[in-house]
């Protein structure tokens, strides 16, 4: 297909779908590095062997695969010009969304009253990985919240229907992207510590 053809509406889209496609590249360019920092580091003989994630990873994994489908379902509902529903699922999913930003600092409480440390002289290198990884993670979760405010004010105001959605599509394509990226650090917690 020839980029150059389509109306300016279409060849806009496709160069905002791009931009968004670079922008999440890099991101996962950026967590493969931390990870791959990660798996290098662990044969240093300062690396915590014997060590279990908290329990509040594992929930707030439950609860941002659960926000993933309610932005699915919100995206349908928009499709088929159903803004008040499409509403309702945005609402959900950005409950979820911040649900899950609490549950993670909720796991690195119980971290620290495990006696693990981000930095300082009771710190080890493990844990100061680990805490970087998930802050990371946080902040792109808190970018994403951003642009879910942004698609449900938009929706709010009816700026979306079946043939105007590419908002909803791109929010819901970065909001999916942190799901998975989070599905696989703690997968990578969990085989990798």
């Amino acid at each position: 297909m020839d980029l150059t053809q389509g109306t300016n509406k279409e060849k806009n889209a496709r160069a905002k779908k791009m931009m968004l496609w670079f922008g999440i590249a890099s991101l996962l360019m950026g967590f493969a590095g931390w990870t791959s920092a990660y798996i290098v580091s662990s044969s240093r003989a300062d690396w915590l062997k014997s060590f279990e994630l908290p329990s509040a990873f594992l929930y707030s994994t439950v609860i941002i695969i659960l926000s993933s489908g309610t932005y699915i379902l919100a995206s349908k509902a928009i499709k088929a010009n159903k803004s008040s529903e499409g509403t309702k699922w945005l609402l959900l999913t950005l409950i979820l969304g911040i649900a899950f930003i609490f549950i993670q600092f909720s796991g690195f409480s119980q971290l620290i009253n495990q006696g693990y440390y981000f930095t300082g002289p009771t710190s080890n290198i493990t844990m100061s990985y680990i805490f970087l990884i998930a802050a990371v993670h946080i902040v792109h979760v808190i970018a994403g919240i951003i642009s879910l405010l942004v698609v449900l004010y938009n929706n709010i105001k009816n700026k979306y229907s079946d043939s105007n959605t590419l908002g909803v599509e791109m929010g819901a394509t970065f909001w999916h992207f942190l799901d998975l990226l989070w599905v696989y650090l703690i997968l990578f917690f969990y085989f990798f510590t």
